[in-house]
């Protein structure tokens, strides 16, 4: 039996468009690997937004087919689609925090709605703040934050739970370069040792270098460019497989 790995997400011949607007994104079609680190990258209107919208499930294509974790997600019912989003976990850019709720259970959230045991919550948000610098911040409603502190949160948020895939949306625009590598280094974690395929989006060519073996996606006015191989090849082994021979 071969160990390649299975698709995760596959577009093929995707388009999208708003109303009767031209195309924001047309003929796509890639394949995403499981235990990938990818960069989508293109210039402001490039369509960065709207693929990410595709991926964590909150627009549906205007033509072709997306499937996702094995499933055709254009014929699947709507009441099913909870049920897929917990497998994912998103960094939004305007953040989407409760805000009505304190920065630790924000954080807690996505353990909180899996049913998991208070204690464990409790010691998996506390790490996770202080990964982030907001030990201090924990019970500190959104609106008494900084952009930075917030974006922060709203990382901390995302991948609490190790979902199957991260898409990140500009994860690193409101914070300083200390910090945001100190969270590329988060997503390289999350990637490397619980085996998440990571998504960024981001205009910051200087993160690019900044994850070994990470994989480029270009998006130019709505349509693909391949400059790593990403979309035709599988990702290299995984750490454990890799120890394992």
């Amino acid at each position: 039996m071969s160990d390649r790995p299975s698709e995760i997400v596959k577009f093929d011949n995707v388009g999208l468009r708003y109303g009767t607007d031209p195309e924001v994104l047309s003929d796509l079609s890639f394949t995403l690997f499981p235990g990938s680190f990818y960069f989508l990258t293109g210039a402001s209107g490039a369509g960065k937004t709207s693929l990410l919208k595709l991926l964590y499930l909150a627009q549906r294509p205007s033509r072709g087919s997306i499937r996702m974790f094995g499933k055709d997600m254009i014929t699947l019912p709507r009441t099913r689609l909870p049920d897929f989003r917990r497998r994912l976990g998103v960094v939004f850019q305007d953040f989407r925090l409760v805000e009505h709720l304190s920065a630790f259970d924000n954080v807690a959230l996505p353990l909180r709605l899996s049913g998991t045991d208070e204690a464990r919550v409790i010691k998996a948000v506390s790490d996770m703040l202080d990964w982030v610098g907001l030990s201090h911040r924990a019970q500190a409603i959104p609106a008494t934050m900084s952009g930075g502190e917030q974006q922060r949160v709203a990382i901390a948020r995302a991948v609490i739970a190790r979902p199957q895939m991260l898409i990140a949306d500009e994860p690193t625009g409101n914070v300083d370069p200390d910090m945001a590598l100190k969270l590329l280094r988060l997503f390289e974690a999350l990637n490397n040792r619980v085996g998440t395929t990571v998504i960024v989006a981001t205009h910051d060519v200087h993160l690019l270098k900044k994850v070994p073996d990470s994989l480029i996606m270009r998006l130019q006015k709505g349509r693909l460019s391949d400059p790593t191989g990403a979309l035709r090849y599988p990702p290299r082994p995984s750490v454990k497989a890799r120890d394992a021979g």
